[in-house]
Protein backbone atom coordinates (compact mmCIF):
# COMPACT_ATOMS: atom_id res chain seq x y z
CA UNK A 1 0.00 0.00 0.00
CA UNK A 2 0.85 3.28 -0.56
CA UNK A 3 0.40 6.31 1.45
CA UNK A 4 -2.51 7.55 -0.14
CA UNK A 5 -4.26 3.42 0.42
CA UNK A 6 -2.76 3.54 3.84
CA UNK A 7 -4.23 7.42 4.90
CA UNK A 8 -7.88 6.49 3.48
CA UNK A 9 -7.37 2.66 5.27
CA UNK A 10 -7.00 5.17 8.81
CA UNK A 11 -9.58 7.73 7.42
CA UNK A 12 -12.20 4.94 7.22
CA UNK A 13 -10.83 3.50 10.52
CA UNK A 14 -10.93 0.09 8.68
CA UNK A 15 -10.54 -2.67 10.94
CA UNK A 16 -9.06 -5.48 8.58
CA UNK A 17 -5.90 -3.14 8.16
CA UNK A 18 -5.27 -3.62 12.00
CA UNK A 19 -1.68 -5.33 12.68
CA UNK A 20 -0.52 -4.81 8.78
CA UNK A 21 0.78 -1.20 9.54
CA UNK A 22 0.47 1.32 12.26
CA UNK A 23 0.10 4.82 11.91
CA UNK A 24 2.88 7.33 13.84
CA UNK A 25 1.64 10.91 14.65
CA UNK A 26 4.13 13.39 14.79
CA UNK A 27 2.31 15.89 16.88
CA UNK A 28 1.53 13.45 19.65
CA UNK A 29 4.05 11.05 19.52
CA UNK A 30 2.20 8.07 19.57
CA UNK A 31 1.37 5.65 17.04
CA UNK A 32 -2.06 3.91 16.38
CA UNK A 33 -4.18 0.88 15.01
CA UNK A 34 -5.70 2.12 11.59
CA UNK A 35 -8.79 1.42 13.37
CA UNK A 36 -8.41 4.19 16.12
CA UNK A 37 -11.31 6.41 17.00
CA UNK A 38 -9.40 9.00 17.42
CA UNK A 39 -9.98 12.24 14.65
CA UNK A 40 -8.02 11.37 11.74
CA UNK A 41 -4.43 13.36 12.13
CA UNK A 42 -3.53 15.55 8.92
CA UNK A 43 -0.88 14.19 6.32
CA UNK A 44 1.96 15.84 7.25
CA UNK A 45 1.80 14.58 10.49
CA UNK A 46 1.41 10.69 9.80
CA UNK A 47 4.47 8.37 9.21
CA UNK A 48 3.59 4.68 8.72
CA UNK A 49 5.10 2.13 9.43
CA UNK A 50 5.37 -1.43 8.63
CA UNK A 51 5.56 -2.43 12.30
CA UNK A 52 5.21 -1.76 15.94
CA UNK A 53 8.97 -2.20 16.33
CA UNK A 54 9.80 0.25 13.67
CA UNK A 55 7.60 2.89 15.49
CA UNK A 56 9.21 2.18 18.73
CA UNK A 57 12.60 2.69 17.38
CA UNK A 58 11.65 5.97 15.70
CA UNK A 59 10.53 6.70 19.37
CA UNK A 60 6.76 6.64 19.14
CA UNK A 61 4.47 5.41 22.17
CA UNK A 62 1.55 3.10 21.89
CA UNK A 63 -2.00 4.42 21.73
CA UNK A 64 -3.90 4.51 25.04
CA UNK A 65 -7.23 4.64 23.66
CA UNK A 66 -6.92 2.59 20.61
CA UNK A 67 -4.43 -0.43 21.79
CA UNK A 68 -2.49 -1.31 18.98
CA UNK A 69 -0.61 -3.87 20.53
CA UNK A 70 -4.02 -6.09 20.36
CA UNK A 71 -4.39 -6.68 16.70
CA UNK A 72 -4.15 -9.97 15.06
CA UNK A 73 -0.77 -10.86 12.97
CA UNK A 74 0.15 -9.52 9.52
CA UNK A 75 -1.24 -11.97 6.57
CA UNK A 76 1.60 -11.19 4.87
CA UNK A 77 3.91 -13.85 6.45
CA UNK A 78 2.40 -16.81 5.25
CA UNK A 79 1.59 -14.85 1.37
CA UNK A 80 5.84 -14.39 1.31
CA UNK A 81 8.83 -16.81 1.86
CA UNK A 82 11.65 -14.44 1.69
CA UNK A 83 13.68 -13.87 4.41
CA UNK A 84 11.79 -11.47 6.30
CA UNK A 85 8.53 -13.34 6.48
CA UNK A 86 10.27 -16.66 7.72
CA UNK A 87 12.20 -14.59 10.38
CA UNK A 88 8.95 -13.23 10.96
CA UNK A 89 6.92 -16.73 11.42
CA UNK A 90 10.18 -17.75 13.81
CA UNK A 91 10.28 -14.67 16.06
CA UNK A 92 6.58 -15.65 16.76
CA UNK A 93 7.46 -18.82 17.48
CA UNK A 94 9.98 -17.74 19.72
CA UNK A 95 13.11 -18.57 18.43
CA UNK A 96 14.74 -15.23 19.51
CA UNK A 97 13.35 -15.66 22.80
CA UNK A 98 15.07 -19.53 22.49
CA UNK A 99 18.22 -19.19 20.19
CA UNK A 100 19.00 -15.22 20.45
CA UNK A 101 19.47 -13.36 16.97
CA UNK A 102 22.16 -15.20 15.97
CA UNK A 103 20.31 -19.01 16.35
CA UNK A 104 17.47 -17.39 14.20
CA UNK A 105 20.26 -15.60 11.39
CA UNK A 106 21.28 -19.61 11.10
CA UNK A 107 18.35 -21.16 10.73
CA UNK A 108 17.52 -19.07 7.87
CA UNK A 109 20.96 -19.74 6.42
CA UNK A 110 22.19 -15.56 7.11
CA UNK A 111 24.97 -14.09 9.48
CA UNK A 112 23.12 -12.06 12.10
CA UNK A 113 24.49 -8.64 10.73
CA UNK A 114 23.36 -10.14 7.21
CA UNK A 115 19.64 -10.72 8.54
CA UNK A 116 19.47 -7.50 10.47
CA UNK A 117 19.86 -5.43 7.32
CA UNK A 118 17.35 -7.43 5.62
CA UNK A 119 15.05 -6.92 8.62
CA UNK A 120 15.69 -3.27 8.79
CA UNK A 121 15.96 -2.88 4.55
CA UNK A 122 12.22 -4.58 4.89
CA UNK A 123 10.41 -3.40 8.26
CA UNK A 124 12.30 -1.16 9.50
CA UNK A 125 13.72 -2.65 12.77
CA UNK A 126 16.33 -5.28 13.85
CA UNK A 127 15.69 -8.98 14.91
CA UNK A 128 16.27 -7.90 18.86
CA UNK A 129 13.79 -5.09 17.95
CA UNK A 130 10.84 -7.13 16.72
CA UNK A 131 11.43 -9.78 19.04
CA UNK A 132 10.95 -7.17 22.09
CA UNK A 133 7.91 -5.81 20.55
CA UNK A 134 6.53 -9.01 20.13
CA UNK A 135 7.29 -9.61 24.28
CA UNK A 136 5.80 -6.72 24.34
CA UNK A 137 1.98 -7.67 22.98
CA UNK A 138 2.45 -10.42 25.00
CA UNK A 139 2.90 -8.61 28.60
CA UNK A 140 0.09 -6.48 27.60
CA UNK A 141 -2.17 -9.40 26.81
CA UNK A 142 -1.26 -10.96 30.18
CA UNK A 143 -1.09 -7.43 32.38
CA UNK A 144 -5.10 -7.08 30.91
CA UNK A 145 -6.17 -10.29 30.97
CA UNK A 146 -5.10 -12.16 34.02
CA UNK A 147 -3.61 -11.54 37.41
CA UNK A 148 -0.89 -13.24 37.47
CA UNK A 149 2.21 -11.76 39.21
CA UNK A 150 4.29 -9.25 37.25
CA UNK A 151 7.50 -11.12 37.64
CA UNK A 152 5.23 -14.34 35.78
CA UNK A 153 4.37 -11.69 33.42
CA UNK A 154 7.54 -10.92 32.50
CA UNK A 155 9.02 -14.57 32.23
CA UNK A 156 6.25 -15.74 30.35
CA UNK A 157 6.08 -13.39 28.07
CA UNK A 158 9.99 -13.61 27.02
CA UNK A 159 11.89 -11.12 28.52
CA UNK A 160 15.02 -12.05 30.85
CA UNK A 161 14.86 -9.87 33.79
CA UNK A 162 11.77 -8.22 35.37
CA UNK A 163 13.86 -4.60 34.85
CA UNK A 164 14.04 -5.16 31.41
CA UNK A 165 10.27 -6.05 31.48
CA UNK A 166 9.69 -2.79 33.11
CA UNK A 167 11.60 -0.71 30.75
CA UNK A 168 9.75 -2.06 27.72
CA UNK A 169 6.45 -2.13 29.04
CA UNK A 170 7.46 2.03 29.90
CA UNK A 171 8.72 2.81 26.71
CA UNK A 172 6.28 1.45 24.77
CA UNK A 173 3.26 1.85 26.20
CA UNK A 174 4.12 5.04 28.65
CA UNK A 175 2.71 3.28 31.51
CA UNK A 176 3.99 1.12 34.34
CA UNK A 177 3.18 -2.64 34.40
CA UNK A 178 0.77 -1.80 37.11
CA UNK A 179 -0.38 1.68 35.41
CA UNK A 180 -1.52 -0.65 32.31
CA UNK A 181 -2.92 -3.31 34.14
CA UNK A 182 -5.38 -0.51 36.10
CA UNK A 183 -6.05 1.24 32.87
CA UNK A 184 -7.06 -1.67 31.25
CA UNK A 185 -10.96 -2.58 31.61
CA UNK A 186 -12.15 -6.48 32.60
CA UNK A 187 -13.46 -7.39 28.54
CA UNK A 188 -16.35 -9.08 28.59
CA UNK A 189 -15.50 -12.87 28.20
CA UNK A 190 -12.59 -12.78 29.40
CA UNK A 191 -11.66 -14.58 32.71
CA UNK A 192 -8.95 -13.34 35.08
CA UNK A 193 -6.58 -16.10 35.93
CA UNK A 194 -5.48 -17.13 39.66
CA UNK A 195 -1.84 -17.17 40.22
CA UNK A 196 -0.43 -20.57 39.90
CA UNK A 197 0.67 -22.52 42.85
CA UNK A 198 4.20 -23.04 43.41
CA UNK A 199 5.38 -25.63 41.06
CA UNK A 200 2.43 -26.06 39.33
CA UNK A 201 0.98 -25.94 36.52
CA UNK A 202 0.09 -22.08 34.56
CA UNK A 203 -3.51 -22.21 33.75
CA UNK A 204 -4.81 -19.00 32.00
CA UNK A 205 -8.01 -18.03 30.11
CA UNK A 206 -7.12 -15.15 27.42
CA UNK A 207 -8.73 -13.86 23.97
CA UNK A 208 -6.70 -13.95 20.84
CA UNK A 209 -7.48 -11.12 18.71
CA UNK A 210 -9.02 -12.18 15.35
CA UNK A 211 -10.00 -10.29 11.86
CA UNK A 212 -13.63 -10.49 10.97
CA UNK A 213 -15.80 -12.88 9.44
CA UNK A 214 -14.73 -15.59 10.61
CA UNK A 215 -16.01 -19.36 10.00
CA UNK A 216 -15.71 -21.66 13.12
CA UNK A 217 -17.00 -24.52 10.71
CA UNK A 218 -12.64 -24.90 11.24
CA UNK A 219 -13.89 -26.91 14.41
CA UNK A 220 -15.53 -29.64 12.76
CA UNK A 221 -12.88 -30.04 10.17
CA UNK A 222 -10.55 -30.56 13.17
CA UNK A 223 -12.69 -32.66 15.06
CA UNK A 224 -12.78 -35.09 11.97
CA UNK A 225 -9.02 -35.88 12.24
CA UNK A 226 -9.20 -36.00 15.79
CA UNK A 227 -6.63 -38.83 17.64
CA UNK A 228 -8.00 -40.27 20.26
CA UNK A 229 -5.38 -39.45 23.33
CA UNK A 230 -4.13 -36.14 22.60
CA UNK A 231 -6.93 -34.62 20.79
CA UNK A 232 -10.78 -34.15 21.53
CA UNK A 233 -12.58 -32.21 18.64
CA UNK A 234 -16.88 -31.13 18.56
CA UNK A 235 -18.08 -29.06 16.35
CA UNK A 236 -17.62 -26.31 18.44
CA UNK A 237 -14.57 -27.47 20.64
CA UNK A 238 -11.00 -28.34 19.93
CA UNK A 239 -8.55 -29.55 23.07
CA UNK A 240 -5.26 -30.51 22.45
CA UNK A 241 -2.26 -32.32 24.85
CA UNK A 242 1.58 -31.11 23.24
CA UNK A 243 4.97 -31.66 23.88
CA UNK A 244 6.78 -28.32 24.47
CA UNK A 245 10.22 -27.84 25.99
CA UNK A 246 9.19 -27.07 29.92
CA UNK A 247 6.40 -30.18 29.51
CA UNK A 248 3.36 -31.08 29.10
CA UNK A 249 1.43 -28.21 27.45
CA UNK A 250 -2.59 -28.31 27.06
CA UNK A 251 -5.29 -26.07 25.65
CA UNK A 252 -8.67 -25.75 24.89
CA UNK A 253 -10.85 -23.22 22.22
CA UNK A 254 -14.14 -22.37 21.81
CA UNK A 255 -16.14 -20.52 18.69
CA UNK A 256 -14.77 -16.49 17.79
CA UNK A 257 -17.24 -14.33 19.59
CA UNK A 258 -17.82 -10.82 18.07
CA UNK A 259 -16.45 -8.29 20.13
CA UNK A 260 -18.03 -4.78 18.61
CA UNK A 261 -16.62 -2.46 16.53
CA UNK A 262 -15.90 -5.04 14.18
CA UNK A 263 -13.20 -7.03 16.03
CA UNK A 264 -14.01 -10.52 17.23
CA UNK A 265 -11.81 -13.11 19.32
CA UNK A 266 -10.97 -16.63 19.96
CA UNK A 267 -11.48 -17.48 23.45
CA UNK A 268 -8.99 -19.88 24.66
CA UNK A 269 -7.46 -21.70 28.27
CA UNK A 270 -4.58 -23.03 28.37
CA UNK A 271 -1.63 -24.71 30.76
CA UNK A 272 1.75 -24.66 30.30
CA UNK A 273 4.31 -26.46 32.66
CA UNK A 274 6.75 -23.30 32.52
CA UNK A 275 6.13 -20.32 32.13
CA UNK A 276 8.65 -20.04 28.77
CA UNK A 277 6.38 -22.06 27.01
CA UNK A 278 3.65 -19.75 27.27
CA UNK A 279 4.69 -17.15 24.05
CA UNK A 280 5.03 -19.97 21.72
CA UNK A 281 2.52 -22.31 22.56
CA UNK A 282 -0.08 -19.11 21.95
CA UNK A 283 1.64 -18.31 18.63
CA UNK A 284 0.92 -22.45 17.50
CA UNK A 285 -2.96 -21.63 18.24
CA UNK A 286 -3.01 -18.85 16.05
CA UNK A 287 -1.30 -20.19 13.04
CA UNK A 288 -3.76 -23.59 13.53
CA UNK A 289 -6.79 -21.81 13.81
CA UNK A 290 -5.33 -18.78 11.13
CA UNK A 291 -6.46 -16.02 13.47
CA UNK A 292 -4.40 -13.78 11.29
CA UNK A 293 -5.39 -14.27 8.21
CA UNK A 294 -7.22 -11.27 6.04
CA UNK A 295 -10.81 -12.86 4.91
CA UNK A 296 -12.09 -9.57 3.11
CA UNK A 297 -8.62 -9.94 0.65
CA UNK A 298 -9.15 -13.39 0.12
CA UNK A 299 -13.20 -13.76 -0.25
CA UNK A 300 -12.81 -10.88 -2.58
CA UNK A 301 -9.68 -12.61 -5.03
CA UNK A 302 -12.35 -15.71 -4.57
CA UNK A 303 -15.73 -13.90 -5.37
CA UNK A 304 -13.77 -13.18 -8.91
CA UNK A 305 -15.11 -16.59 -9.82
CA UNK A 306 -18.75 -16.92 -10.18
CA UNK A 307 -18.64 -20.39 -9.12
CA UNK A 308 -16.69 -19.82 -5.81
CA UNK A 309 -18.21 -16.60 -5.33
CA UNK A 310 -21.64 -18.40 -4.37
CA UNK A 311 -19.26 -20.73 -2.08
CA UNK A 312 -17.90 -17.04 -0.41
CA UNK A 313 -21.37 -15.94 -0.07
CA UNK A 314 -22.83 -18.90 1.72
CA UNK A 315 -19.46 -19.69 4.09
CA UNK A 316 -17.24 -15.87 4.52
CA UNK A 317 -14.20 -16.17 6.46
CA UNK A 318 -13.20 -19.71 5.33
CA UNK A 319 -10.00 -20.35 7.37
CA UNK A 320 -6.80 -22.06 6.43
CA UNK A 321 -6.07 -24.88 9.53
CA UNK A 322 -2.81 -24.63 10.77
CA UNK A 323 -0.25 -27.21 12.15
CA UNK A 324 0.97 -27.21 15.83
CA UNK A 325 4.29 -29.00 15.23
CA UNK A 326 5.48 -29.38 11.72
CA UNK A 327 6.59 -32.84 11.55
CA UNK A 328 3.65 -34.13 13.56
CA UNK A 329 1.73 -32.78 10.81
CA UNK A 330 4.25 -34.65 7.92
CA UNK A 331 3.43 -37.91 9.93
CA UNK A 332 0.08 -37.59 9.71
CA UNK A 333 -0.27 -36.86 5.88
CA UNK A 334 2.08 -39.94 5.05
CA UNK A 335 -0.50 -42.02 7.47
CA UNK A 336 -3.19 -40.72 5.69
CA UNK A 337 -2.05 -41.67 2.26
CA UNK A 338 -4.13 -44.00 0.10
CA UNK A 339 -7.20 -43.99 3.24
CA UNK A 340 -10.03 -42.58 4.06
CA UNK A 341 -9.38 -39.68 6.86
CA UNK A 342 -11.31 -41.81 9.45
CA UNK A 343 -9.01 -44.92 8.71
CA UNK A 344 -5.99 -42.62 9.16
CA UNK A 345 -7.10 -41.16 12.34
CA UNK A 346 -7.81 -44.77 13.71
CA UNK A 347 -4.07 -45.98 12.66
CA UNK A 348 -2.67 -42.78 14.52
CA UNK A 349 -4.64 -43.63 17.28
CA UNK A 350 -3.21 -47.21 17.75
CA UNK A 351 0.28 -45.47 17.07
CA UNK A 352 -0.54 -43.13 19.66
CA UNK A 353 -1.85 -45.76 22.41
CA UNK A 354 1.38 -47.26 21.93
CA UNK A 355 3.24 -44.22 23.57
CA UNK A 356 3.45 -43.97 27.25
CA UNK A 357 0.58 -42.51 29.54
CA UNK A 358 0.70 -38.58 30.68
CA UNK A 359 -1.43 -36.76 33.45
CA UNK A 360 -2.45 -33.65 32.93
CA UNK A 361 -4.98 -33.48 35.54
CA UNK A 362 -8.33 -32.14 33.96
CA UNK A 363 -7.88 -32.50 30.93
CA UNK A 364 -9.15 -35.89 29.28
CA UNK A 365 -6.14 -36.36 27.76
CA UNK A 366 -3.69 -38.62 28.26
CA UNK A 367 -1.32 -39.51 25.55
CA UNK A 368 1.35 -36.83 23.36
CA UNK A 369 1.38 -37.13 19.43
CA UNK A 370 4.01 -39.60 18.73
CA UNK A 371 7.46 -37.71 18.23
CA UNK A 372 9.37 -38.88 14.88
CA UNK A 373 11.92 -40.18 17.24
CA UNK A 374 8.80 -42.32 18.98
CA UNK A 375 8.49 -43.98 15.64
CA UNK A 376 11.58 -44.16 14.44
CA UNK A 377 12.37 -46.48 18.09
CA UNK A 378 9.46 -48.31 16.97
CA UNK A 379 10.09 -51.94 15.88
CA UNK A 380 8.12 -53.71 13.10
CA UNK A 381 5.23 -52.80 10.74
CA UNK A 382 4.06 -48.60 11.95
CA UNK A 383 1.26 -49.21 9.95
CA UNK A 384 -1.24 -51.92 8.67
CA UNK A 385 -1.97 -52.01 5.00
CA UNK A 386 0.19 -51.11 1.57
CA UNK A 387 4.16 -51.41 2.87
CA UNK A 388 4.55 -48.63 0.66
CA UNK A 389 3.13 -46.69 2.95
CA UNK A 390 4.63 -48.21 6.32
CA UNK A 391 8.46 -47.75 4.95
CA UNK A 392 7.71 -44.39 3.87
CA UNK A 393 6.48 -43.32 7.46
CA UNK A 394 9.92 -44.91 9.12
CA UNK A 395 11.86 -43.68 6.60
CA UNK A 396 10.32 -39.73 7.12
CA UNK A 397 10.89 -40.41 10.90
CA UNK A 398 13.75 -41.26 10.71
CA UNK A 399 15.31 -38.55 8.85
CA UNK A 400 13.13 -36.11 11.14
CA UNK A 401 14.82 -37.37 13.98
CA UNK A 402 17.61 -37.28 12.72
CA UNK A 403 17.93 -33.47 11.35
CA UNK A 404 18.30 -34.83 7.60
CA UNK A 405 15.11 -33.37 7.04
CA UNK A 406 14.69 -29.86 8.40
CA UNK A 407 10.36 -28.67 8.66
CA UNK A 408 9.72 -26.12 9.94
CA UNK A 409 7.57 -22.71 9.90
CA UNK A 410 10.63 -21.13 8.72
CA UNK A 411 11.25 -23.50 5.79
CA UNK A 412 11.02 -21.94 2.43
CA UNK A 413 8.16 -23.18 0.40
CA UNK A 414 10.47 -24.14 -3.11
CA UNK A 415 13.29 -26.08 -1.11
CA UNK A 416 11.11 -27.77 0.86
CA UNK A 417 9.12 -28.99 -1.29
CA UNK A 418 11.73 -30.70 -3.33
CA UNK A 419 13.22 -32.17 0.04
CA UNK A 420 9.51 -33.67 0.56
CA UNK A 421 9.51 -35.27 -2.81
CA UNK A 422 12.65 -36.94 -2.55
CA UNK A 423 11.30 -38.57 0.61
CA UNK A 424 10.43 -42.58 -0.88
CA UNK A 425 6.80 -43.22 -1.33
CA UNK A 426 5.93 -38.90 -0.92
CA UNK A 427 4.62 -37.36 -4.02
CA UNK A 428 2.93 -34.00 -4.79
CA UNK A 429 -0.32 -34.30 -3.22
CA UNK A 430 1.82 -34.71 0.23
CA UNK A 431 3.86 -32.34 -0.32
CA UNK A 432 1.59 -30.02 -1.16
CA UNK A 433 -0.89 -30.66 1.46
CA UNK A 434 2.19 -30.36 3.87
CA UNK A 435 3.30 -26.91 2.79
CA UNK A 436 -0.76 -25.32 3.13
CA UNK A 437 -0.46 -27.07 6.43
CA UNK A 438 2.49 -25.69 8.04
CA UNK A 439 3.18 -22.76 6.42
CA UNK A 440 -0.06 -22.08 5.93
CA UNK A 441 0.70 -21.62 2.64
CA UNK A 442 -2.28 -19.62 1.10
CA UNK A 443 -2.17 -20.87 -2.93
CA UNK A 444 -1.80 -24.47 -2.70
CA UNK A 445 -3.84 -26.58 -5.73
CA UNK A 446 -4.13 -30.45 -5.21
CA UNK A 447 -5.18 -31.13 -8.49
CA UNK A 448 -5.44 -34.84 -7.76
CA UNK A 449 -7.67 -34.69 -4.56
CA UNK A 450 -10.94 -36.50 -5.13
CA UNK A 451 -12.61 -34.38 -2.82
CA UNK A 452 -11.69 -31.86 -4.71
CA UNK A 453 -12.36 -33.12 -7.85
CA UNK A 454 -16.41 -34.26 -6.31
CA UNK A 455 -16.40 -30.44 -4.84
CA UNK A 456 -15.87 -29.15 -8.26
CA UNK A 457 -18.50 -31.71 -10.02
CA UNK A 458 -20.90 -30.46 -7.35
CA UNK A 459 -20.23 -26.93 -8.20
CA UNK A 460 -20.64 -27.25 -11.77
CA UNK A 461 -23.45 -29.60 -12.03
CA UNK A 462 -25.48 -29.52 -15.17
CA UNK A 463 -22.61 -27.50 -17.09
CA UNK A 464 -20.62 -30.15 -18.20
CA UNK A 465 -18.11 -28.19 -19.61
CA UNK A 466 -17.67 -26.14 -16.84
CA UNK A 467 -17.06 -29.34 -14.82
CA UNK A 468 -13.91 -30.14 -16.99
CA UNK A 469 -10.41 -30.49 -15.34
CA UNK A 470 -9.93 -27.96 -17.86
CA UNK A 471 -12.49 -25.79 -16.41
CA UNK A 472 -11.31 -26.16 -12.65
CA UNK A 473 -7.92 -25.55 -13.72
CA UNK A 474 -8.70 -21.91 -15.36
CA UNK A 475 -10.91 -21.23 -12.02
CA UNK A 476 -7.97 -21.68 -9.76
CA UNK A 477 -6.39 -19.47 -11.60
CA UNK A 478 -8.23 -16.92 -11.56
CA UNK A 479 -8.30 -16.70 -7.54
CA UNK A 480 -4.52 -16.99 -7.27
CA UNK A 481 -2.79 -16.57 -4.62
CA UNK A 482 -5.73 -17.96 -2.68
CA UNK A 483 -5.82 -21.36 -4.11
CA UNK A 484 -5.57 -23.40 -0.64
CA UNK A 485 -8.87 -21.51 0.61
CA UNK A 486 -10.67 -22.41 -2.44
CA UNK A 487 -9.20 -26.19 -2.05
CA UNK A 488 -10.78 -25.46 1.54
CA UNK A 489 -13.95 -24.38 -0.01
CA UNK A 490 -14.51 -27.52 -2.56
CA UNK A 491 -13.70 -30.25 0.00
CA UNK A 492 -16.47 -28.35 2.26
CA UNK A 493 -18.78 -28.57 -0.49
CA UNK A 494 -17.93 -32.10 -1.89
CA UNK A 495 -20.55 -34.81 -1.01
CA UNK A 496 -20.11 -37.59 1.54
CA UNK A 497 -18.18 -39.60 2.38
CA UNK A 498 -15.39 -37.59 0.66
CA UNK A 499 -16.40 -34.08 2.28
CA UNK A 500 -12.91 -34.65 3.89
CA UNK A 501 -9.92 -35.02 1.75
CA UNK A 502 -8.64 -38.39 2.19
CA UNK A 503 -4.45 -37.90 1.67
CA UNK A 504 -4.32 -41.01 -0.73
CA UNK A 505 -7.27 -40.43 -3.34
CA UNK A 506 -4.45 -38.86 -5.67
CA UNK A 507 -2.87 -40.13 -8.62
CA UNK A 508 0.64 -39.39 -7.85
CA UNK A 509 0.58 -41.32 -3.68
CA UNK A 510 -1.29 -44.17 -5.00
CA UNK A 511 0.89 -44.94 -7.87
Amino acid sequence: MDFLQQYRAIDARDARFDGQFVTAVSSTGIYCRPSCPARTPKPANVTFFRTSAAAHEAGYRACKRCLPEAVPGDPEWNLRSDAAARAMRLIADGEVDRAGVPGLAARLGYSPRQLNRILTDELGAGALALARAHRAQTARTLLTATTLRFADVAFAAGFGSIRQFNDTVQQVFDLTPGRLREASPHRPGTSRSPVPEPGGPLRLSLSLPVRLPYDNGIFRFLAARAVAGPEIGTATSYERLLRLPAGPAWFRADPVEPRGNGRAALPVTVSVAGLADLPPLLGRIRRLFDLDADPVAVDAALSRDARFAALVADRPGLRLPGSLDPHEMLIRAIAGQQVTVAAATTALARLTAAGPAVSVPGTGLDRFFPSAEDLAALPGPLLRGPRRRDAALRAAAEKLASGTLALGIGSDAAPLREDLLRLDGVGPWTADYVLMRVLGHPDIHLPGDAAVRAGWARVTEGSTPGGSAVALEAAMADVRPWRSYATLHLWRTAPAPTALPAAGRTVDDAA
